[in-house]
Formats: structure tokens, C-alpha cells, sequence
């Protein structure tokens, strides 16, 4: 690399060795091999502490040192040299002090004659961030007097009360590990030099894997009393010598290691000094009764608490670690529909918004968008990840980290919403999961709206770039967290995440066969047609962050159904789905083979035949196949017999795998709801089935996410009505009131593949059943939404308790509550003046309705159980 020149246009020009004109050449350094130092090297050598000689002779194996120039000691002169580092930390001065050494350069370690510096050494470090700057756009205040190195402006007040003195500044930069190429190892890319800050552990394994690629650049001299012969303001002179010395750190390292890719500085500093986070200061200090200065301190934390570092190296070694660890556990990672996002991406803010199941699901969609040569998008991640080691890791992933809660705490509502809307602004693309948490059961959660809210308003706020909405399906055939979900389920209180658990579970991870995961991209939702159907008077034009118009709430629910809609539109029925929807429909969770293939036939039958949607994949492999890769992955146990093989599965497989039956149920809502009205019925009109069907879709759009209107979903009924009739689970025996369908008599094949479709709707319409019992029982104006919901789930769980164990989702009070809250918006029940709820005669047709699902034993089971709200004691008389 060529020598570098000196920093300032002004004051002497440097000839070709660098050496300032008119100056004589320095002394050369002596050989090391060939008799003693001279006096001037050996003196530069004396006075080094004890613990610099014993720390440099623990890092000197770890440590190999190019310099450049090679001769560094042909730049300076004979008057004293103070060394100026980008950054403090004592493994740079370590490693100063050795090339400095190994150069003959003055030691860094002894103090300057009179030690001006007040700390005895000869080198200072600068900031690369300008804090004092950020803090004065956050608090609207004057700037603080110093925004610069201290060590600096003391130095130069020296310079000025003795003109004796003359010391010559030179910028040492020092790299561990530089920029590495694609043949570069994945650990060592990892630690390899970049342009953020790290901390104490980060630098000493960059030391421990990338110390012997380790170069030090020393650069031309600066003189101080160059510098104050310019004559400028004391605060002026150091401003300008902190700036051009920041200037030349940041071309060297740019031409070193690449530009800075790093925006976490940049978007903290414009988060920082942002109106809404400025007001947000000013409130955080008054309510404190603090100085801006605090209030803005604790804005800071909150930034830096949140804010990604993406990194391309750490991006593409991750990559390089993900591949071996997917092709070791996985069968392969399907994608689909990938191409329509290609096509619509360009020009557009990609939102990226996919079912949550799985730790897995960030890493598979980013490693996916990486491989597939699209940027990964910042993610949303929970601050209970922000693990040791972990944490800082995802957050160069791209990962940002947001609290579980920020009600309380408008600051850091508005530091997060400000880097949202930075985030949207700069054209990143973001992902985040509108359920909040993981599924424990397989179904999608009902939508939090916070995200989505934030990111509205920043679009709102800047209407420059259009915002699309990506929905992403992931599915799985096998869950790592599946024993997790198992003990959560049965009470067990969720266990906080830990860098110990999850070290401790890498081997047992490995050793596992997991199956195929499959990646589905959902059809992308413009915020523009949003708008254009939810928010008709907007006018096109940019919102303030104050303005709150009555659609803006709309929106965001209309938003946040939609994704999940499409998610669900997207769906992947693999191998274990169809097994699960089989084997749990039975009390024992067992099924002969004969019968096992004919219900895997039956159900890919009704998925050609009546497709849900045009983005639904389906395992191609036929029922053998299927049962056979059952059985390889562990979820199938075969059991052989004289008569037949038996394949069934344990207890606690089988509340596993209703997690994956809860992953389609939702395709089959049409063909479960045919079923069960001929469970305890032999016949029924055709009219019937399409009415009760009607009256009850609501509930299950609100459950399951279904994409069609009552109309819609009549239309879906008539046509699998056709299917079962081909397939013979049914007949036409008359064609009065719209046509008489009928099922066979007895205990046949067919009943029992009707008994196993219907399985998966038949415990929602029991809880449907137990809120409309509890509240009859109880009685209008008597129960509160929330006492409805807690004794619905209290006789949920008796129910499961007295007959045969239920699916999880059965007692899940989040589901009593959509089903308590559909029928507030369907006006069968409203809340009185002292919030209770009352109802009337129609509640009673809708509960006829149910009956003809329900059989006559189970209703009577359910009444029973249904309890009474604890009445008050009465007030005893006054005698």
C-alpha cells in the first residue's frame, strides 16, 4: 500500500518518502540481528509497564504482525510522537506497542516528555460516533462545548502554554482480520474485521482466529504546530483536527475492508433526531423531572437495545453453517411461488410477514432469500433472544430486538416506531410475525396489530415508496421445539430461552431426522388496495404522527386478517399432515393399514377435487409412500398382526401431531362440516345442510381464517357434497327440499371415513356448544365477557377430563374468546350498561341448530357441566 499522505491541504508538503520537505531524515532503525540498539531506540524501548510485557507475551503467539510502511520510523522526525488509534482498547494499544517494537518506533506506553496527556502513555483514540452531535439534534439544546477527544483538546491547550513543546501526531490503524474472501472459512469470516464497534469477548476471539492476519498501518505525521499556526478559535482547532483525523480512518478502513454496510449508526443517529423522538425526550424529562441530557441518554440505550447490525460477512457465513446443519437435518427445503415475488418486488417495500411455528422459520426464510440472491430483511425478534453470543449474532443476521410489552413507556414507543418508519424509509425490507409468539397448536394465532400498525403510519407519514405485504407459509414435518410445545401444553410453564439449553441441544438436534420443510410464498397485499377499499378519504397525502383518522384501526385489522387469510391460502399438505388427520380421528389412535390408505386417498381426493387454492401444494407421494416416510421419520409405529398391521401412535405423540393436523384443518373445513352433520343424523336435505351451514360459518371464518363469504362457502358444501356422493359416503334418496342426502346404516367403511373427516370440526362446535350452554344456564345481564370465557374454558377442561383427552386447542381460552366475540358482532348477544351480557330469543334458534351436530348424550354431558357463576352472599337483615 502506498504511503500515506498528510492530512491537511495547508502546511508543508510532503516529498515522495513521505518525509516533510526541509526536515532532516529520520535515524533508520537498527537490525535486530546485529549487535545492541542505539541509545534513541533503546530509550524508546525503556519504561514499558509490567503488565504490557506480560499481556504482550501472552498474545504474541496468537499475534502476527504486517505493518505498513515497512519502515514506519523513515515518517517521524526526532521531536516526540504521540500515536492517534481509531478506538480505544487495550488489545490496540497491545498490538501498537509490539509493532511499534518491531519497527523502532517510539513506545506508545511511556509517557510524552511532561506528559501532557495526564495519563502516561503517548497515544490517544478517537470516537467514530458523534455522540454529542446526535444528542444535540435529540434535545433541540447548543452542542456540547466538547464533541471531540478529550486527550486531544488537552494535548493542543499544552501546545499553547509551552512553545517549547512540538509533538507529532500519527494515525495508527489497526485491522484483525480483514475483509476475507469467498475461499475464507465461516468461522473466520465471522470474526473478521468490520466497520462496528465490538465488545471485549467479540475482539478477543477475532483475535484468536484472525490475529495472524493482523495489519497495522501507520500514516503520515500531523503537527500540532502546523495546526495552531492557523490561528483558529480553540474549539475550532480541535473540531478540525478530530474531523480530518475521523476522514482519514474512514478512507483507510474503506479501502481496507470495503465500505461501511453497517447502518445501525446511521439510522440511530436519524432516529435520535427525529420530531416524534425529540417530543418523546422533552415528555421522558419532564415526567422524570431530569435533564434532556438523561432523557436523551435513555433514548440512546433504548436505540442501541433495538437497532439490527446487519453484516455481510456475518450474512454469508451464517450461510456457509446453515447449509451443512439444513442438508444434515432436513430432507430438503421446498420452495414455491417464489418467482411472483421477484416479479412485483422491484420498486415496492417488501413486508415479510410468515406463520411463526418455529425458532426456525427466520433463519429458513432469510437463509432462502440469501441463497436465492434476494436481501435478507431486518427481522423482529423478541428481547428474550437476545441471548450471550446469540444475540449479536442474529442482530447482524439483520435481527432487531423489541420488548415483549411497551405499554408504560411512550419512549420507547417512540423510538421503535421512529426506527420502523427509518427502516421503511430506506427501502429495508422488514419481517416480522403478526401472531406475536409461536403456535403451541399448529393453528394460526388471532393477529397482533402493533407491527402492522407501525408500519401504516410510516408509510402514511412518507407515501414515497408503495408497501407489499408478502404472507409466507412455512411447514414442517417434524418440530425441534416439539417436547417443548408437549410440556407447555400439559401445564408446564414456558421455559426461558439461555445460551446453556441451547449449546446443550445442538448435538441432540443433529442427530435427528426432521423431514422436509416446505417454504410457500402467499399472494402479496398492495397497502394501496388496503387504503383504496379501508380508507377512502384519504387523500394521498403524507399524515402527521399526531393525525388519527377514524380508518387507520380498520385498516390495520383489515391488514392483519388478510395476511393471515393468505397465509393460510398458501398452505403445504405434506405426508404428516394427512397422516395426523387419519390417525387422530380414531379413540385409540390407531388404524389398520387398509384403512389408513383409503383415509390418505380420501383426503388428496378432496384436495384435487375442491381445491382451497391455486398456491396449495400437496405432497405428490402416494399412500404407501406416505405411511413408509411415517415410519422412517419416527411418527408411525407398526404393530404386526395375523389379520392385518396396525399402525398407531403414542399418547404423547399423538397431542404432537395434532399440531400438524392443525396446520390443514383448515382446507377441510367444508368436508368436516358435511360430516358431522351426518354423524348423528341419517339423513338431512341438502336445503338444511346449506342453511345450518351458513350460520355457522362465521364462526368458523373467525377461527381458521377462511377466504370466502356464507355464499362462498354454501357453494363449497354443494360441491364436496358431489364428492362424497362419487365416493359413495353418501347418497341421494329423494329430491324434495332441495334433495334428501342419506348415509349408510351401521358401523360400514363408509360411515367410518365419514366419522374421521368430520373428527377435527367436532370438538369446535362442542366448545361453541359450552359457551351458549354456560350462557343459559347463567342467564342474561349475569356474566361479563371475561367471567364467560374463564368458566367456559373450567368446563372445557372438565369435559376432557371425564371423556376421552381433547385436542389442545380445546380449552384455549384465546378461542372461547373469537367465539364470544363473533357473536357480539353478529348482535346475538351485547353488553349491557353494566357490561354483562345479554341476549334473546334468537341465541335459542342458533343453540337448536347446534343440536343437529351434537348428539343428544354429549349435549346432556355439557349442560351438566356447564357451571354458574359464584353468586354473592346475602346481606344479612338489619334487625
Amino acid at each position: 500500500m502506498p504511503t500515506q499522505p498528510n492530512l491537511f491541504d495547508s502546511g508543508p508538503q510532503s516529498s515522495g518518502d513521505g518525509v516533510p520537505s526541509g526536515e532532516p531524515p529520520a535515524p533508520q532503525a537498527a537490525d535486530p540481528g546485529f549487535g545492541p540498539p542505539p541509545p534513541r531506540v533503546a530509550a524508546m524501548r525503556s519504561g514499558r509497564p509490567w503488565w504490557a510485557r506480560l499481556l504482550g507475551w501472552v498474545l504474541k503467539p496468537w499475534i502476527t504482525l504486517k505493518i505498513e510502511p515497512q519502515t514506519p520510523v523513515e515518517l517521524v522526525d526526532p521531536r516526540p510522537v504521540c500515536y492517534v488509534l481509531e478506538d480505544y482498547g487495550l488489545s490496540n494499544a497491545l498490538i501498537l506497542d509490539r509493532a511499534c517494537r518491531e519497527t523502532g518506533m517510539p513506545g506508545p506506553l511511556r509517557p510524552l516528555p511532561g506528559d501532557p496527556l495526564g495519563r502516561k502513555r503517548a497515544y490517544v483514540a478517537l470516537s467514530r460516533r458523534n455522540a454529542g452531535g446526535a444528542l444535540a439534534l435529540a434535545t433541540g439544546q447548543a452542542p456540547p462545548k466538547k464533541t471531540h477527544s478529550e486527550s486531544l483538546a488537552r494535548l493542543l491547550d499544552a501546545h499553547r502554554a509551552d512553545p517549547a513543546l512540538d509533538v507529532q501526531l500519527v494515525p495508527v490503524s489497526i485491522f484483525v482480520g480483514r475483509s476475507p474472501d469467498k475461499a475464507s472459512g465461516w468461522f473466520s469470516v465471522l470474526f473478521s474485521e468490520n466497520w462496528a464497534l465490538v465488545g471485549r469477548f467479540r475482539r478477543l476471539l477475532s483475535i484468536l482466529l484472525n490475529g495472524r492476519d493482523t495489519l497495522v498501518q501507520f500514516a503520515a505525521p500531523v503537527s500540532i504546530r502546523d495546526l495552531l499556526a492557523e490561528d483558529l478559535p480553540p474549539e475550532r482547532t480541535v473540531r478540525k483536527l478530530s474531523r480530518l483525523l475521523r476522514t482519514h480512518f474512514n478512507r483507510l478502513r474503506e479501502a481496507i475492508i470495503g465500505p461501511d454496510l453497517s447502518t445501525r449508526r446511521l439510522l440511530i443517529d436519524k432516529v435520535l433526531a427525529s420530531q416524534p423522538v425529540k417530543d418523546a425526550i422533552a415528555d421522558q424529562a419532564r415526567r422524570d423531572s431530569s435533564s434532556p441530557e438523561d432523557a436523551w441518554k435513555k433514548a440512546h440505550a433504548m436505540a442501541y437495545e433495538i437497532a439490527a447490525d446487519y453484516s455481510h460477512p456475518v450474512v454469508r457465513s451464517a450461510s456457509f453453517l446453515l447449509t451443512s446443519v439444513w442438508n444434515r437435518i432436513y430432507r430438503g427445503v421446498l420452495v414455491h411461488h417464489l418467482d411472483g415475488l421477484k416479479a412485483v418486488a422491484p420498486g415496492n417495500e417488501i413486508v415479510y410477514v410468515p406463520s411463526h411455528r418455529s425458532h426456525m422459520d427466520y433463519l429458513l426464510l432469510s437463509y432462502l432469500l440469501y441463497t436465492k440472491g434476494i436481501v435478507p430483511p431486518h427481522i423482529v425478534a423478541g428481547i428474550n433472544l437476545n441471548l450471550p453470543v446469540i444475540g449479536p449474532l442474529l442482530r447482524r443476521g439483520g435481527a432487531f430486538f423489541i420488548r415483549r410489552s411497551i405499554r408504560g413507556s411512550a419512549l420507547y414507543s417512540a423510538v421503535l416506531a421512529e426506527y420502523v418508519a427509518q427502516l421503511i424509509a430506506g427501502g429495508y425490507s422488514i419481517e416480522y410475525f403478526v401472531e406475536g409468539g409461536r403456535s403451541r397448536t399448529g393453528r394460526l394465532l388471532q393477529p397482533k396489530g402493533g407491527m402492522i400498525a407501525m408500519t401504516l403510519r410510516a408509510y402514511l407519514r412518507q407515501p414515497s415508496r408503495p408497501v407489499l405485504f408478502q404472507p409466507v407459509y412455512i411447514g414442517y414435518e417434524k418440530l425441534m421445539e416439539g417436547n417443548s410445545y408437549l410440556d407447555e401444553l400439559s401445564g408446564k410453564p414456558k421455559e426461558k430461552e439461555s445460551i446453556w439449553a441451547l449449546l446443550w441441544g445442538i448435538p441432540k438436534v443433529l442427530r435427528q431426522n426432521y423431514g422436509q420443510v416446505v417454504v410457500n410464498f402467499g399472494e402479496p397485499i398492495p397497502l394501496a388496495d388496503l387504503l383504496a377499499e379501508h380508507a377512502t378519504d384519504w387523500d394521498g397525502k403524507p399524515l402527521d404522527d399526531e393525525d388519527k383518522p377514524d380508518w387507520l384501526s380498520h385498516t390495520v385489522d383489515a391488514a392483519a386478517q388478510r395476511i393471515q387469510v393468505n397465509i393460510n391460502r398458501a398452505a403445504d399438505v405434506n405426508p404428516i399432515n394427512l397422516l395426523a388427520l387419519a390417525l387422530l380421528s380414531t379413540p385409540k389412535h390407531a388404524m389398520g393399514e387398509a384403512d389408513l390408505l383409503a383415509q390418505i386417498a380420501l383426503s388428496k381426493t378432496l384436495l384435487a377435487d375442491v381445491p382451497f387454492s391455486e398456491r396449495i401444494t400437496v405432497t405428490p407421494h402416494s399412500p404407501r409412500e406416505i405411511v413408509a416416510h411415517g415410519e422412517e421419520i419416527g411418527v408411525l409405529r407398526r404393530v404386526a398382526h395375523p389379520l392385518g398391521d396396525v399402525f398407531n401412535v403414542g399418547d404423547d405423540d399423538a397431542v404432537l401431531l395434532s399440531y400438524f393436523r392443525n396446520n390443514v384443518v383448515h382446507l377441510f373445513t367444508a368436508s368436516a362440516w358435511i360430516a358431522c352433520c351426518f354423524l348423528h343424523n341419517r339423513r338431512m336435505s341438502r336445503n338444511n345442510l346449506l342453511r345450518i351451514g351458513r350460520a355457522v360459518y362465521p364462526f368458523l371464518q373467525g377461527e381458521l381464517f377462511l377466504p370466502w363469504d356464507e355464499d362462498g362457502f354454501a357453494d363449497r358444501i354443494d360441491r364436496t357434497v358431489e364428492v362424497f356422493v362419487r365416493e359413495g359416503l353418501l347418497e341421494r334418496v329423494s329430491e324434495d327440499d332441495g334433495g334428501i342426502l342419506a348415509r349408510n346404516a351401521g358401523q360400514s367403511d363408509e360411515v367410518f371415513r365419514l366419522r374421521a373427516l368430520g373428527h377435527p370440526l367436532q370438538q369446535a362446535f362442542e366448545r361453541y356448544y359450552i359457551a351458549i350452554s354456560v350462557l343459559a344456564k347463567n342467564g342474561p345481564g349475569t356474566l361479563g365477557a371475561g367471567e364467560l370465557e374463564s368458566l367456559c374454558q373450567l368446563a372445557a377442561q372438565r369435559l376432557s377430563l371425564l371423556y376421552a383427552p381433547a385436542a389442545p386447542e380445546f380449552f384455549d381460552k384465546s378461542l372461547f374468546r373469537g367465539f364470544i366475540q363473533k357473536l357480539r358482532e353478529l348482535e346475538l348477544v351485547k353488553l349491557d350498561q353494566n357490561s354483562k351480557l345479554v341476549f334473546d330469543q334468537r341465541l335459542e334458534s342458533w343453540a337448536k341448530d347446534a343440536k343437529v351436530i351434537l348428539g343428544r348424550e354429549l349435549r346432556h354431558t355439557i349442560e351438566k357441566v356447564s357451571p354458574e357463576a359464584a353468586k354473592p352472599d346475602p346481606e344479612p337483615a338489619n334487625e
